[in-house]
């Protein structure tokens, strides 16, 4: 609060920033000195200090407030350095919950598969069987998504302002549209939000409503939000749709929502992450939806904030009704080659606080590593009770997708990453992935 009112008269985010990193650098150069003994000071980099400045002082405020006709100030209290680290790693790593993960992870199956049933009725998976038959509707053998599989992706929240835009043909356009919980997809709302299904994220009271919203799109994917359980279970043996159960970070400090986690997925899979109905900018409505009538649910301020973060370290970009009589040419939005720069010199950075020496390359953060063969195919996610409807709905599109498929910028990747898949164990740590590598026919 104090240094926001030493530069009241400063709304540029550029100063914002740049105190910020300076604050930061502050801090890795004090713990360098402590780590090295009091006697011998190891300098930062001069390149990598410079790059990260230069990046910090080209961030431009993202969000205009027309009333004021002035950039607004941003809305946060996050370590920038951290929320560049956390995102560029996320965007490599896979969301959805797989069978692989479970086996590779030393207490997958005993311990962490249990906390992702409810109504189980035991702490522990002593029982693998019963585990295994209630995930097992939802349960992919590898990933059914691949980073980079789409270059744009759209996130479609349920904002009331989006009766304010007719945003719908500019949705549907994208390669994959993300949805949240019963958002209807109808010709009475097409022109505010599109038409377009290809994933859907969904809370556990959308259980039984969903065979309803699904209907007339077996190809929309729903993916749980977090734990599965019986009504789950009993919805997905009536529908034809692909069911996955959602395994992503949690950011204890930034917007935990079904709005934060669909973004969460979009930049696990997408170059490119639009989005829309989210009540980030000045003017916005509270405690409304699009299709119903206003109800509360999560405080917006606090998801606000870290979306305007996100839009200014060039993670996200925002479309709203404030926006939309605006041409919008991200040209304040960092370009990835800007990012990648900038990540390499926040990662050594970090490095030097932590008093480790050298790059240990792209997987310096695996905790756990696993090996699967070409012969690891694995079950594709279904019972054998299922409905005739489901037994015969093809999932082949995801599950069994053949590698030469894939978008060039994905199969570049994949070959990129020599054939490991990265997943997150829990929380928002950045050193904790577990990383599975697969032999070159498993990719194929």
């Amino acid at each position: 609060m104090r240094a926001q009112s030493q530069s009241k008269h400063r709304h540029s985010i550029m100063h914002l920033v740049g105190l910020l990193v300076c604050f930061c650098l502050f801090v890795f150069f004090i713990q360098s000195s402590i780590f090295s003994g009091g006697g011998k000071i190891e300098l930062l980099n001069k390149l990598e200090v410079e790059i990260l400045s230069q990046f910090q002082s080209n961030v431009q405020q993202c969000v205009y407030n027309v009333q004021f006709k002035k950039k607004e100030p941003l809305e946060y209290d996050y370590d920038i350095c951290e929320a560049l680290l956390l995102w560029e790693q996320y965007r490599n790593v896979t969301t959805v919950l797989t069978r692989e993960y479970l086996d590779v992870r030393p207490d997958g199956w005993f311990d962490y598969a249990a906390k992702r049933i409810a109504q189980l009725g035991d702490k522990k998976c002593h029982n693998k069987s019963l585990c295994d038959e209630l995930l097992s509707p939802i349960l992919p053998a590898t990933p059914p998504f691949h980073p980079r599989q789409f270059e744009r992706c759209a996130v479609v929240g349920n904002s009331g302002d989006l009766l304010l835009t007719e945003f719908g043909e500019e949705i549907d356009s994208h390669d994959a549209v993300i949805r949240d919980n019963e958002a209807p997809v109808n010709e009475k709302y097409a022109k505010h939000v599109g038409r377009k299904r290809t994933l859907r994220l969904g809370v556990r009271g959308t259980a039984r409503n969903m065979i309803n919203i699904l209907k007339g799109a077996p190809e929309e994917v729903f993916i749980i939000k977090s734990v599965t359980h019986r009504d789950f279970n009993e919805m997905i043996k009536s529908i034809a749709n692909p069911v996955y159960l959602f395994q992503g970070i949690v950011l204890r400090r930034g917007a935990k929502g079904t709005g934060m986690k669909s973004v969460e997925l979009a930049l696990s899979m997408c170059d490119i992450v639009d989005i829309y109905g989210f009540t980030v900018d000045p003017g916005y409505k509270e405690w409304t939806r699009y299709f119903s009538e206003p109800r509360k649910g999560h405080n917006p301020l606090q998801g606000r904030a870290y979306y305007q973060l996100l839009e200014c370290l060039g993670v996200i970009r925002i479309h709203s009704p404030m926006r939309a009589q605006r041409e919008e040419d991200w040209s304040s939005i960092p370009s990835r080659d800007a990012i990648k720069r900038a990540h390499t010199a926040a990662i050594r950075l970090k490095q030097s606080e932590t008093g480790q020496v050298g790059d240990e390359g792209q997987f310096r953060n695996c905790k756990f590593w696993g090996e699967k063969g070409a012969d690891y195919n694995g079950p594709v996610s279904g019972s054998p009770d299922m409905s005739e409807v489901r037994k015969n709905s093809n999932y082949s599109k995801w599950e069994l997708m053949p590698f030469e498929s894939l978008r060039k910028e994905a199969q570049e990747y994949y070959q990129q990453m020599e054939g490991v898949s990265l997943y997150k164990v829990d929380g928002n740590k950045l050193d904790d992935l577990v990383c599975i590598r697969h032999t070159s026919k498993s990719a194929e």
